[in-house]
């Protein structure tokens, strides 16, 4: 709630403090403008209709005032011009013979323009004779010039010295002005109990900002103690009288229960009061009770057109408001163009929010042409007014070096700032920075730390990461428990990887007991999703019976799955489905080659092996045994057993070109068999190395075994 001060000049003053006045006010015009000042419309035109007849000046300045401000009659410029010029016809030449009344109707002319020609100089002439005779309202209005620069340079001491003259004669508009000098510290030393005292005065004659503002006082605890039910009673003493600002204020003491119970629909009630009016604050107040369906049905055409109402009084937070519903199409059709629009024009008042939005706009082209330095700059502004988002997003632009040369020490400063305001983002990034060692020195445990405040607020990947540091003691004890509990977390909310990690879990007994369903149900949900790692696991499972009859349809299906998205596992084992003719899958040999092809162009070492096997048996491609050598040689290389044997094979047979070579034979076998390699089916030609080998490996096995059983 901000508190405001009213811009009124004539402000409410009972009839009775009028007439204390040094300089007395006389005669039905007079009585006609007390009871209009005082609010009190009706008796002001029944005292200023016969007197303005009559020929009183006062009385004619009052209707001029009624009918030009539409107050207890329908707004008609016309007729308040002629009241007016009547006015101005007896007003002049009693101004010019002392009269301070007459002197204040045509300082008032001029200072409006009404009639007269709007000059500030003018109006602050006159309002200076009828001020120096000791009348209120000019030296109140001489107090308003002074404060706010017109007719002469700004001056609040001066402006301060007016105000007082009225205040200690009285006038409630003056008190209030006081008051506010004194809690602004303009023209006088600071001091809320001094503005305290002179608002209050002020407030017990009806004066309706005062009454306004001195329920922001008890509202704020500034110069009384805070008391929320004080600053409601004084705030609802104005609402009543119609003031805009303290039915916005009230609305929202009793949207948030301060003072009153909490009330939304009194709130939208006293925010309609005020929106009603044209008070900005409450017409913005009452766009967000319909678009949140507070205290009123939820209703985005309602809430557009309250925030533009607001908007285009200038109010940016309705302006950053109206940008967010063009932005989504909410109550409107969606334009990015026109949500850009509002934005700017919010942003360009200082509205950080708006200048974070805009800056998002600039960053992906929207509404706007793509721009990453506009983007920045725009971030900048929202970042040093302390938003959050705007904070994250300016660090990720220096850790993407986008609009500006990367540098991770900004990134993980601007990081930091919103990762402690509680960003999840922020968190998460800054945790990566750590880990990655980019912008500070490598730090898995500083890592781990700002991963797990983004896991704890329900980050599905930062407690996917905690999973992966817990499963991998990185930062933290290994702890295989606690690795599966936080991939549970993170796969409960659909995050692929923890649902493929947990699969793995289950799969392998890996931080809970191996569970063959469980492994299925998330490798399936992983795999649903694309993951490709899955889907390979996932056809492992079906094809190679973990303890139930193997579905090699199944194991089919997501093979393909994953190879038709250019995974080299799932090529090479759908080429090989497809090499045995299991599945549903005919035998096709030319299928299995192309499968394999499209494997080994990624380098994947089994499919080089089965293309070589494919090549010395002339399956799908010609029979080439040079080929077929230069292909397991590759995959054997890598490490693959089937290719270690083969490779072997073919030094002892001379096959390809190769000269027959024990020694060359006896190293590949005893890689092979060192993986514990078995021949099975068409592999199945074991020469007398690799029986040697065998028998060998199978003796040394039993020696080490024997051993074992002798310890004690």
């Amino acid at each position: 709630m901000n508190l405001k001060r009213a811009a009124t000049i004539l402000l409410a003053l009972p009839l009775a403090a009028l007439l204390g006045l040094s300089q007395a006010w006389c005669g039905a015009g007079d009585d006609a403008f007390s009871a209009f000042v005082a609010n009190d419309l009706k008796r002001a035109g029944e005292l200023a209709r016969p007197a303005a007849k009559s020929g009183d000046f006062m009385a004619q300045f009052v209707l001029g005032r009624m009918c030009q401000e539409g107050k207890g009659v329908e707004k008609d410029k016309i007729e308040a011009e002629k009241f007016f010029r009547q006015a101005l016809a007896q007003a002049e030449p009693a101004a010019e013979k002392g009269d301070a009344r007459a002197q204040y109707v045509l300082g008032k002319m001029h200072d409006i323009g009404w009639v007269l020609p709007k000059d500030d100089s003018r109006a602050m002439a006159w309002y200076r004779k009828a001020a120096e005779q000791g009348n209120t309202f000019a030296q109140t209005n001489l107090g308003i010039m002074y404060e706010n620069g017109r007719g002469a340079g700004k001056d609040f001491k001066e402006a301060v010295s007016w105000y007082r003259k009225a205040a200690e004669q009285g006038h409630a508009g003056a008190q209030s002005s006081l008051g506010w000098m004194y809690q602004e510290g303009k023209g006088v030393a600071q001091d809320d109990k001094e503005a305290v005292s002179w608002y209050r005065k002020a407030a017990e004659q009806g004066d309706a900002s005062a009454q306004r503002n001195l329920g922001w006082m008890y509202r704020n605890g500034k110069g009384v103690a805070q008391d929320d039910k004080e600053a409601v009673s004084w705030y609802r003493k104005a609402a009543e009288l119609g003031d805009s600002g303290a039915q916005k204020n009230l609305g929202w003491m009793y949207q948030e229960g301060k003072g009153v119970t909490q009330d939304d629909k009194e709130a939208v009630s006293w925010y309609r009061k005020a929106a009603e009016q044209g008070g900005v604050d409450g017409q913005y107040n009452l766009g967000l009770m319909y678009a949140g369906g507070k205290g009123v049905a939820q209703d985005d055409k309602e809430a557009v057109s309250w925030y533009r109402k607001a908007a285009e009084q200038g109010n940016a937070p309705a302006q950053d408001s109206l940008g967010f519903m063009y932005e989504k199409g909410r109550g409107v059709s969606q334009d990015d163009k026109e949500a850009a629009a509002w934005y700017r024009k919010a942003a360009e008042q200082g509205n950080a929010g708006a200048q974070n939005s805009l800056g998002w706009m600039y960053r992906n082209g929207k509404g706007v042409t793509q721009d990453d330095k506009q983007a920045v700059s725009w971030f900048r502004k929202a970042a040093e007014q302390g938003v959050v988002n705007g904070q994250f997003n300016l660090g990720y632009m220096y850790s993407n070096g986008l609009g500006m040369a990367r540098d991770y020490k900004e990134a993980m400063a601007w990081y930091r700032k919103a990762a402690e305001k509680g960003s999840v983002n922020a968190q998460f990034n800054l945790g990566l920075l750590y880990a990655e060692g980019k912008g500070v020195a490598r730090d898995d445990k500083e890592a781990f730390v700002w991963f797990r405040k983004a896991a704890e607020q329900g980050a599905a990947d930062a407690q996917f990461n905690i999973g992966l540091m817990y499963g991998g003691g990185q930062g933290v004890a290994r702890d295989d428990k606690e690795a599966m509990a936080w991939f549970r977390k993170s796969a409960e909310k659909g995050f692929a990887r923890a649902q493929k990690n947990l699969g793995f879990g289950y799969a392998a007994g890996r931080g809970a007991a191996r569970d063959e369903k469980e492994a299925k149900v998330w490798l399936r949900k992983a795999a649903e999703q694309g993951l490709v790692e899955a889907q390979v696991k996932l056809g492992s499972m079906y094809s190679d019976s973990w303890g139930t009859e193997p579905d090699l349809k199944e194991a089919v299906v997501w093979y393909r799955k994953a190879a038709e998205q250019g995974d080299a596992a799932g090529q090479y084992h759908l080429g090989t489905m497809y090499a045995i003719g299991v599945g549903g899958l005919a035998k096709d040999d030319a299928q299995a080659v192309s499968w394999y092809r499209k494997a080994v162009a990624q380098r994947n070492a089994p499919a080089q092996a089965r293309l070589g096997f494919m090549y010395e048996k002339g399956r799908g491609v010609p029979q080439d045994p040079k080929q077929a050598v230069s292909w397991y040689r590759k995959a054997a290389e890598k490490g693959n057993a089937f290719a270690e044997f083969h490779l072997g094979r073919a030094y002892e047979d001379a096959l390809g070109g190769l000269a027959k070579n024990e020694a060359e034979a006896l190293r590949w076998y005893r890689k092979a068999a060192d993986q514990d390699f078995i021949p099975l089916g068409e592999d199945l030609k074991e020469g007398p190395l690799w029986v040697k080998v065998s028998a060998d490996r199978s003796a040394a096995r039993k020696s080490a075994a024997a051993k074992e059983k002798k310890k004690p």
